[in-house]
Order: C-alpha cells, then sequence, then structure tokens
C-alpha cells in the first residue's frame, strides 16, 4: 500500500517560464510576428507579461487594437518563429530531478498551460517526460488563465480536493488560476512575472531557484 502524500495529492504546474526555459524566446518571437505584419514592436516587458495566456488572448494583449480578421495571422507568424527556434530550448536545471522525486512520492503531477495541446504534446515527446505527468490540460481544449477550468478538470479527474491540490506557476496568470480554483499555489521568479507582483495572490512560497523549489516541495508537499 502507498503512503498518501504529505499534504498534497495534485500537483499541477504551469509549462513554459516555470519548469521549461522558454520566456525570452516567447516573447522575441511575438516582437518578430508583430513587425512581420509591418506593426509597431511591442516592448519585450508587454509580450514577456501575456506568457501563459491561451494564445490568441496573449496576442490580444501584447498587440491591442490589431483588426479580429488579423490575429490568426499574427498567429500563424508566431507559430512559424517560435517553432523555428524551439529546438534551442530545454528544461530548468534541476527540474527532471525535481518531478522524478514528487514521482516517487507518489503525488500525482500534472500541467496547466497556455500551450495548444498539439504544442505541449510535441515537447513533452521531446523532453521525454510524458511518463512523468498523469495529466495535462491546454487552453485550446479547456478555458485560457485564469479560468479556473483547467485546474477544476484536473481535480475532477482525480478526484482531489482544492486543498489537496497545489498549483504552480510563474506569472500571475497562473496564481490567479490558483485563486479561481480555490486551490493553494506556489510561485517561481525566475520566470515571466516580477515577484513582487505575487503578493496580492498569496502563494505558499516564492522560488527563487528550481532548487529552491525542489527543497521546498520535498519539506512541504
Amino acid at each position: 500500500m502507498t503512503a498518501r502524500p504529505q499534504r498534497f495529492d495534485l500537483i499541477a504546474f504551469d509549462w513554459d517560464g516555470t519548469l521549461f526555459d522558454s520566456t525570452a524566446l516567447i516573447a522575441r518571437c511575438i516582437q518578430r510576428a508583430a513587425v512581420d505584419l509591418g506593426l509597431p514592436e511591442p516592448e519585450f516587458e508587454r509580450a514577456k507579461y501575456v506568457i501563459g495566456l491561451g494564445l490568441r488572448d496573449a496576442l490580444e494583449h501584447a498587440v491591442p487594437g490589431l483588426a479580429e480578421d488579423r490575429y490568426p495571422e499574427l498567429g500563424l507568424r508566431y507559430r512559424h518563429h517560435y517553432l523555428a527556434s524551439e529546438h534551442e530550448l530545454s528544461l530548468f536545471e534541476g527540474s527532471l530531478a525535481m518531478l522524478e522525486a514528487l514521482k516517487a512520492r507518489h503525488h500525482w503531477l500534472a500541467v496547466a498551460t497556455g500551450k495548444n495541446r498539439v504544442g505541449l504534446d510535441r515537447v513533452l515527446a521531446s523532453s521525454e517526460l510524458g511518463h512523468l505527468f498523469d495529466g495535462t490540460r491546454t487552453a485550446d481544449e479547456t478555458r485560457s488563465k485564469p479560468h479556473p477550468q483547467m485546474l477544476l478538470e484536473l481535480m475532477r479527474e482525480f478526484g482531489v480536493e482544492p486543498e489537496r491540490t497545489l498549483m504552480i506557476g510563474d506569472t500571475t496568470h497562473d496564481l490567479q488560476l490558483a485563486v479561481n480554483a480555490g486551490t493553494p499555489c506556489v510561485a517561481v521568479s525566475f520566470g515571466a512575472h516580477d515577484h513582487a507582483t505575487f503578493a496580492e495572490f498569496n502563494p505558499l512560497f516564492v522560488a527563487h531557484s528550481t532548487r529552491e523549489l525542489h527543497d521546498w516541495l520535498i519539506a512541504h508537499a
């Protein structure tokens, strides 16, 4: 008989900027896509802020005021630039060891991401991490963050109460998702958003490195 996890049965991770070191590339690709369409280049901080949202919501925030029928074109240019460089990306150092340690403690692990299903499946296959996750949700098959649908679906899938579910992410979108779903959250400061903005969401912990996150989870999750 396996032991019940200490505090959380289900731990859901954001992907980009939390497990995967992709923040800068995503922001640059949004900038390049705008320039391709003859639009002013969004400021890097503005482009970085939208990471974690579904692509359409992200582009509408990063490049506001564009005619509705041009957002699909902007999305295509973003995907063009991202796919051309995706092979350069990697997990944050220590992410694999952290996930394996949590799996060994019998937590259910999940991904709740603003990526689309095709993109997440591709990166899970290339990183060979798919076997570590018991469930995944993407913005195109549920709702974009901070709507709680993806977390609510994961909790229903595993029969886990909100108080025994933990959301981990690098943006206020992730933390607001947790608040909206009624779950505790942990933030990481090495992704897309300034950690000074996290306080209003009352995270249990703010990790400044994957090592800090690993140690906190082993001690408290």
